[in-house]
């Protein structure tokens, strides 16, 4: 049973965690490394990752890892946004080299104009070249729309969906507590939102049109309101972060699928210190009616390298082109020799 070949593109944070578990899997050889950061470029990707050397030299040469490589599928961890991605994707792609790739947008692409257009043209040079891209995650990706379209399969009708995910975000890296705005005054996180210094959740719109494209249903207006501050009237700290009471823990964010005035789809997002309970649920109100809850909630770290993990013989098993997680078969864990699962 052969290995599946592998190009780790972008070394960060979630790309570190993703080559470290590609790695520990059967079946699976990392064979070429990709990122721009100096700091790292010709080094091995073993000793960037804190263990052993392992022979495959970081590089910045997309061109020339990919031909010398020859990789069934290559591993993106760069950036959330296709403006951003286009031309990397494009630079694989004309390779005949598959992707999965944790840009939020790549997910479901199809909400506005520029993404849109952005999209039929990667999936016009994926299928000149027979390759097969997808964007997945675990959200978006899997907890806030393949879920819940999942879901929905025993229903005879679906009249509206309420998704709901909180985290207490003491429990997940520094850099995400950064970025969520813990410890700012308030001020100072209005002014960080405005200034887009920090975002609110990324991929809501991705997540609630692809859930209405798979029910069938025509949202006239997808709303997402402005990320709010969370406080407290006592102070709440994680292991790197001290929030004084009246300073923003981090934030919350709704956001509506509305059609001829009715919401079909909320969506409610909150990630912030001092969290009394995690937790990931899907309301279906529909017949049957259908309540889910998970908790705690599914760790988003794990949950992001185990979704990318776990779909890559689903997206080299598919035909060429563009490819959503409604489309493509529902993941599943892959325990065994990763070769197993790949025709």
């Amino acid at each position: 049973m052969k290995n599946v070949k592998i190009v780790s593109y972008g070394i960060g944070v979630i790309g570190k965690r993703l080559a470290t578990h590609l790695l520990s899997k059967e079946g699976i050889e990392i064979v070429g490394a990709i990122d721009v950061n100096p700091a790292i470029v010709g080094k091995d990707l073993g000793e960037v990752l804190g263990k052993e050397k392992i022979g495959v030299i970081i590089s910045s040469d997309v061109d020339k890892v990919l031909s010398e490589t020859k990789p069934d599928i290559v591993c993106h961890t760069t950036m959330s946004y296709l403006r951003q991605t286009y031309d990397q994707f494009a630079g694989i792609l004309k390779h005949g080299v598959n992707i999965i790739s944790t840009c939020e947008e790549l997910g479901y692409p199809y909400v506005e104009e520029e993404a849109t257009e952005l999209a039929k043209k990667l999936d016009k040079i994926a299928k000149e070249n027979g390759a097969t891209m997808l964007g997945t995650g675990i959200n978006p990706g899997f907890l806030m729309d393949t879920l819940p379209i999942f879901l929905s399969g025993p229903c005879e009708q679906v009249e509206s969906m309420y998704i709901a995910r909180q985290m207490d975000a003491a429990t997940r890296r520094i850099p995400f507590q950064k970025k969520i705005g813990a410890g700012m005054t308030v001020a100072e996180y209005r002014d960080a939102i405005d200034n887009h210094k920090i975002t609110g959740h990324v991929g809501l719109e991705q997540s609630m049109q692809m859930i209405a494209d798979a029910l069938g249903w025509t949202l006239d207006e997808i709303k997402v309101d402005m990320p709010e501050p969370v406080t407290f009237d006592h102070e709440v700290k994680s292991d790197a972060i001290k929030v004084p009471a009246g300073y923003a823990a981090g934030g919350k964010q709704m956001a509506y699928g509305i059609s001829k005035g009715k919401t079909l789809i909320t969506m409610d997002f909150k990630a912030y210190i001092g969290a009394d309970e995690e937790f990931d649920s899907v309301s279906i109100k529909g017949v049957p009616p259908i309540n889910n809850k998970i908790t705690p909630c599914v760790h988003g770290d794990h949950g992001t390298i185990a979704m990318t993990t776990n779909m890559i013989p689903h997206v080299i098993n598919s035909e060429p082109g563009l490819k959503t997680m409604a489309e493509l078969p529902p993941p599943h864990a892959t325990p065994a020799h990763f070769g197993k699962y790949v025709k």
